[in-house]
């Protein structure tokens, strides 16, 4: 294998068309996307014409009966079928997140990229953000944290899309969409047990799954593994949960506001005598930066202040391809493994856990 990755990419939708695609040809270098895939055929061949791929598929496993290196699997639902295959290839594989839907899913993926000797990583690109890298060390000066506070405010993404040239949406065949529908509704029902009502289900499904895992992958990032879930609140449109990391507590809170096209998550970390607070912008957008803010003051006095960094304009998306390319290449770990995405699919399957059942839930992302 030589440093240039030929890799296939499986989903062509929005994030596909937005983001990586993009950055895969600003890496040329690195990669060359030598086919794409699709279950919509006519997007499959679309795709693959504007952005010069020799080979466009409606079925992943054709796919990955072709010369590959490295699989990006960047579809809805579950990756972990995909995943399974192409490690067993002998292929090495980046996951958008959620990595799969499952405990189970997860670790058949894992297992599957270990006995291939193949790299698995999970893409969470606010990890691979220079301003999370300074939210970090300024969180690591601060004594005696009191709580951690993370706000996000969901909403409507289509504005945020809309200058992109994006192919003409298009619906999958009626028989396809039904079959993928299945599959999703086994794999949460794998997940949650028979016993989950329709909201927990979805909620699982859109709200952790889709979007939170975000915020989860993030905290954990900063704090490592919670010692406890302590409460969750589950609404139609919010949702709470606090966690304990130690003596810190963290709180959790997801709000669907779809009448404001503002789109809002910040990260706020409070102690005695500073404040730091990271403010994450739309993911579709290229290279708007994260704002990160401090605050502090003098004991005893009037005096405070306030200053707001903008640390990069680099993309979170493209210098999370650079870091594949380097786990690959070098054969070094990625920051957000395979073993990093399954703790968060714990924790989002806990978060139902300890709604249905009305308790705390000890060590919520063990994995066994």
């Amino acid at each position: 294998m030589t440093d240039r990755l030929r890799v296939g990419v499986v989903g062509t939708g929005v994030i596909a068309q937005v983001m990586h695609l993009h950055y895969l040809e600003e890496l040329a270098g690195s990669y060359e996307v030598a086919a794409v895939c699709d279950i919509v055929p006519d997007r499959a061949r679309a795709c693959a014409g504007r952005y010069g791929v020799a080979a466009a598929f409606t079925d992943w496993r054709e796919m990955l009966r072709q010369p590959l290196d490295a699989v990006l699997v960047l579809t809805s639902g579950s990756h972990a079928p995909v995943a399974v295959a192409a490690a067993r290839a002998g292929m090495h594989v980046l996951v958008e997140k959620p990595m799969c839907f499952s405990v189970p899913e997860g670790r058949a993926m894992i297992d599957a990229a270990r006995q291939a000797g193949v790299t698995l990583m999970v893409a969470y690109p606010k990890r691979y953000d220079p301003a999370y890298a300074r939210f970090q060390d300024a969180a690591g000066e601060l004594a005696e944290p009191r709580l951690l506070r993370v706000t996000t405010f969901e909403s409507p993404f289509r504005p945020y899309i809309e200058h992109y040239p994006l192919l003409p949406a298009a619906r999958p065949p009626a028989d396809v969409a039904g079959l993928l529908q299945a599959e999703t509704d086994a794999s949460i029902t794998a997940a949650l047990g028979d016993q989950a009502g329709e909201f927990e289900r979805r909620t699982y499904h859109m709200v952790l799954l889709d979007t939170l895992v975000h915020e989860l992958n993030t905290v954990r990032g900063l704090l490592g593994e919670p010692d406890r879930l302590d409460y969750v609140d589950l609404r139609e449109h919010s949702l709470t949960a606090m966690l304990r990391f130690g003596d810190l507590p963290v709180a959790i809170h997801w709000i669907d506001l779809p009448g404001i096209a503002r789109y809002q998550m910040e990260f706020a970390l409070y102690a005695p005598d500073a404040r730091v607070r990271l403010a994450f912008p739309s993911p579709f957008l290229r290279s708007e930066p994260s704002l990160l803010e401090t605050e502090g003051g003098d004991p005893g006095t009037a005096r405070s202040w306030r200053t707001e960094e903008t640390v990069s304009y680099e993309s979170a998306f493209k210098r999370e391809l650079i870091a594949f390319h380097d786990s690959v290449v070098n054969g070094t770990e990625p920051l957000t493994s395979g073993l990093d995405g399954l703790r968060d699919i714990a924790l989002c399957q806990a978060i139902i856990e300890s709604h249905r059942e009305g308790r705390p839930v000890d060590r919520p992302t063990s994995v066994g």
